[in-house]
């Protein structure tokens, strides 16, 4: 299976909304992700993804069809050798390396594309498998601060991860 990342377009507006509109992946996005997720969601997702002069966010694709997204967001001021990874695969996917692969790909493209030295990642304590993945690519744990997230009227713990340029 070849897994490949992509500008998104808006011919892949269908298979967005279809996948993102998962209450599963929701729980572990900002709110800016809503659940339900509807086609004026995806529009202006694809718009932000496509425009975005400090992100770089791409479709996860497998034969063609986009099964995912992921992306980096360079940061600013004095952070501004850094870039936030974020990522979400839909469901069916999970559990077959997938995310994995576009992690490694996109950490490689930002290192190599990007004035940048780290990029980490913001993940829920309560995202076992986020935290699972992201260690197998090689991000270290960096700080856990406690209940500092509110999602779904609950405060969870947000975990920062990281992998610097070598």
């Amino acid at each position: 299976m070849q897994i490949t990342l992509r500008p998104w377009h808006l011919d892949d507006l269908y298979h967005l909304v279809e996948l993102a509109n998962n209450k599963n992946i929701a729980m572990f996005m900002a709110d800016v992700f809503p659940h339900p997720y509807t086609t004026e969601n995806g529009k202006t997702f694809i718009g932000f993804a496509t425009s975005s002069p400090n992100s770089k966010i791409f479709a996860i694709v497998i034969d063609g069809k986009p099964v995912g997204s992921i992306g980096l967001h360079l940061q600013t001021d004095i952070l501004r050798k850094n870039a936030e990874i974020g990522y979400w695969l839909g469901e069916a996917y999970w559990g077959k390396g997938i995310i994995k692969n576009a992690i490694e790909q996109i950490v490689d493209y930002g290192f190599k594309n990007m004035d940048i030295v780290r990029v980490f990642a913001r993940i829920y304590g309560t995202n076992i498998s986020s935290q699972r993945v992201i260690e197998k690519v090689g991000f270290k744990l960096e700080g856990r601060f406690e209940k500092t997230i509110f999602k779904n009227n609950k405060f969870l713990d947000e975990l920062i991860y990281a992998i610097r340029k070598k």
